[in-house]
């Protein structure tokens, strides 16, 4: 297994500013493939909603912390100089807009710590959660000691753990030891000082996965499912060998959809969040109606960002929280929470699938 002394600092950097500029360059590079499903989500509409919009409460706790709306800026970037310029802009953007934001993977600091200063994320966003981030796969034979030790240096309120499989094995220098992970991660929350978000990276976590986390101690699951950025995509741009984009493209419909594994979790499963394709605010507010406590979003708010800059960016989170107000009026809606519980219907598909998926996955059928 190549673990985290097997890869320099270069090495890691060089990779983290390709992965950047194919993400950004959305006219050369598709990275994004398959579907959400979180259109054939509907809330039912109420023509008499009852609801003064200006007492419409869209705040709500993140990490034990007040936010000004159910949604964070996702883990997507970092281990290069542009990387680290773009984190610093997205926690300066979480903060105008009040909500929590994740870092890029804190990795390359177990190799290279002098560039410690560029994930102290912090300061910049001193008012919200702001979570770090480090790969499962590292976890089963690595010391957490020292990861510990980055959280407290940090000063973060949580961290997540991404899993990843399906980018690694499109990675030429990728991991390829994906056993004792749930273990890893297991042994990693007993002692983490801080809660541990767990969060896959496009492919979705499927239901029994999902409890199966919860019950060691995840504060929370990010599902993190398919419709959204592609890493397998983003692994082929990066890789010259003939025929790589042509074996990955085999996989482009590969993966659980956010929609759907929210639906076959059930509303009333506590401690998920959903990320993977959200693109809009009204995915945001469909995600949250199948039982997300918040949604996440990365590549929307990295393009706004590098389009139109900080303001840019902040003005398509402001436009994000608009849609999320009407929505909860229109649907009768006063509280954020409120959502979990409002009328709403999956078109035919989506439900069938959903209960075979919960089936499948050891739920009983006890999906929507």
């Amino acid at each position: 297994m190549s673990g985290i002394g097997d890869h320099s600092a270069e090495q890691m950097a060089g990779r983290k500013s390709a992965h950047l500029e194919i993400c950004l360059d959305d006219a050369i590079y598709r990275v994004e493939s398959g579907r959400t499903r979180l259109e054939e989500v509907h809330l039912v509409h109420r023509s008499l909603p009852e609801i003064d919009a200006a007492a419409v409460d869209t705040t709500c706790t993140f990490l034990g912390s007040p936010v000004t709306m159910p949604l964070f800026i996702s883990s997507m970037t970092g281990g290069s100089a542009e990387g680290y310029r773009t984190n610093k802009d997205l926690a300066r953007v979480a903060a105008e807009l009040g909500i929590p934001v994740g870092m890029g993977s804190i990795r390359i600091l177990l190799r290279k710590p002098e560039v410690m200063e560029d994930f102290t994320l912090k300061k910049h966003a001193p008012s919200v959660p702001v979570f770090a981030n480090i790969g499962g796969v590292q976890l089963p034979r690595e010391d957490h000691d020292a990861i510990y030790r980055l959280i407290d240096t940090l000063a973060v309120d949580g961290i997540a753990v991404h899993l990843n499989p399906g980018q690694e094995l499109f990675q030429a220098e990728g991991d390829r030891d994906f056993s004792g992970v749930l273990h890893g991660i297991a042994r990693f929350i007993a002692r983490s000082p801080v809660p541990v978000i767990v969060k896959e990276t496009g492919f979705g976590i499927n239901p029994d996965e999902v409890r199966r986390l919860r019950e060691i101690g995840a504060t929370y699951v990010d599902i993190a499912g398919g419709g959204g950025t592609n890493w397998a995509r983003v692994e082929a741009f990066r890789d010259d060998r003939s025929g790589a984009m042509e074996t990955v493209a085999e996989f482009d419909d590969w993966g659980l959809p956010t929609a759907l594994v929210l639906a076959a979790l059930g509303r009333d499963t506590p401690g998920v969040l959903a990320s993977g394709g959200i693109r809009s605010g009204m995915d945001v507010v469909r995600s949250l109606a199948l039982g997300a406590e918040a949604v996440g979003m990365a590549l929307p708010f990295i393009r706004a960002l590098s389009r139109e800059g900080i303001a840019g960016a902040v003005d398509f989170g402001r436009r994000v929280q608009y849609v999320i107000r009407n929505a909860m009026v229109l649907s009768g809606c006063h509280r954020v929470e409120d959502l979990r519980t409002a009328p709403l219907w999956l078109d035919t598909s989506l439900g069938t699938d959903a209960t075979a998926l919960a089936a499948t996955c050891g739920n009983g059928g006890n999906g929507l």
